[in-house]
């Protein structure tokens, strides 16, 4: 039985580390922590569990790993922390908001020799399997552009906070980009089996503010034009300004035999239309959003199930720190585009 502690008992916390946790009978939580102990001590009422007043005693508490569900810019030493502690680590997305903290932080797991794992959880989708499985065989023949978005109101509406820390670009240091951004970056990189090598990028605050009226700190919006190195080129929008009734988590990959498009029809979670042939249509899943993310969920983002058998297994996980820092050096060179206005060049 593999013993569990929760670093940050925020929203991400409540309603899918823990439910996962929760779900999965090789493993247990035993203790939270958080910075503001009214959070943890709900956690540790609703779940029975310790309500730790600092990290060190969670971590010295018996735990063979940590979730780490803190603020962006908390992730690099929580993590740091943990794995110096010789807890494995599951760390949500963004990695960390620097290039620096995401070497120390891999760093650490090989000193260490302990599983740091990031929770890119759009790659363990089955309609993004099976896309992945319908590029790599060439079924859609050489991929040449792609486009892909995600885009809901933004985080106040998921935490019920007009000044949510992630509005704060000290503890945030990202907005969009970073809550949406780095998903369907790391997803691009995992459907095509390919890097991203050039970026332009424009990131905007146009609509968001702080309760006051005053303009949040961080991007609401992000738009960027990438380039793999296998030559495809496409768009990636995130937003926190969709304002509509549903969450748009779309992706439409272009290739010489046919389309696929993936999360993009109401009915089929995947739609491949053939150059010649017949359209192919499934309803694989139903990928998840803000709304049906609960503390009651049933469903899986197969995350936690990952790092949990990966511990298990002794074996290496498939969002290593390595492998996430692929898509953070992506994100890191849109906002040096962003910032400067120019194409940035990923080495």
């Amino acid at each position: 039985m593999i013993k569990i502690g929760i670093i940050g008992c925020d929203k991400i916390a409540q309603v899918r580390h823990i439910p996962e946790y929760n779900a999965n009978s090789k493993c247990k939580i035993i203790g939270v922590y958080d910075i503001n102990q009214e959070n943890a001590n709900y956690i540790s009422k609703k779940y029975n569990v310790k309500a730790f007043k600092t990290v060190d005693e969670l971590l010295g508490s018996g735990v063979d790993a940590v979730s780490v569900c803190t603020s962006n810019s908390t992730h690099a030493n929580m993590s740091i922390q943990a794995l110096d502690s010789g807890k494995h680590v599951l760390c949500e997305k963004p990695m960390a908001i620097t290039y620096d903290e995401c070497l120390s932080m891999c760093k650490a797991s090989q000193n260490a020799n302990k599983l740091l794992m990031i929770g890119h959880n759009q790659r363990f989708s089955p309609t993004h399997i099976k896309a992945r499985e319908y590029i790599a065989s060439n079924k859609i023949g050489k991929v040449l552009s792609f486009h892909t978005t995600f885009g809901h109101p933004g985080p106040e509406a998921w935490t019920s906070n007009p000044n949510s820390w992630f509005f704060d670009k000290t503890k945030a240091h990202f907005g969009a980009m970073a809550d949406l951004g780095v998903h369907k970056t790391d997803l691009i990189r995992f459907l095509l089996c390919d890097d991203i090598c050039e970026v332009y990028s424009q990131f905007g605050i146009l609509d968001k503010t702080y309760s006051d009226g005053s303009p949040i700190s961080v991007d609401d919006n992000a738009f960027c034009c990438y380039k793999t190195k296998k030559g495809a080129m496409g768009l990636m929008h995130v937003s926190w300004t969709f304002y509509g009734n549903s969450e748009d988590n779309s992706t439409q990959i272009y290739g010489s035999k046919g389309i696929l498009r993936l999360y993009d029809d109401p009915d089929y979670s995947f739609i491949f239309e053939p150059r010649d042939g017949e359209v192919q249509k499934y309803n694989l899943d139903q990928i998840a959003d803000n709304k049906t993310q609960t503390d009651n969920s049933v469903d899986s983002t197969g995350i936690i199930d990952h790092f949990i058998s990966s511990i298990l297994k002794e074996s290496k996980c498939i969002i290593t720190g390595e492998e996430a820092l692929k898509s953070m050096k992506v994100i890191f060179a849109a906002e040096e585009s962003s910032k400067t206005n120019k194409k940035v060049i990923i080495n």
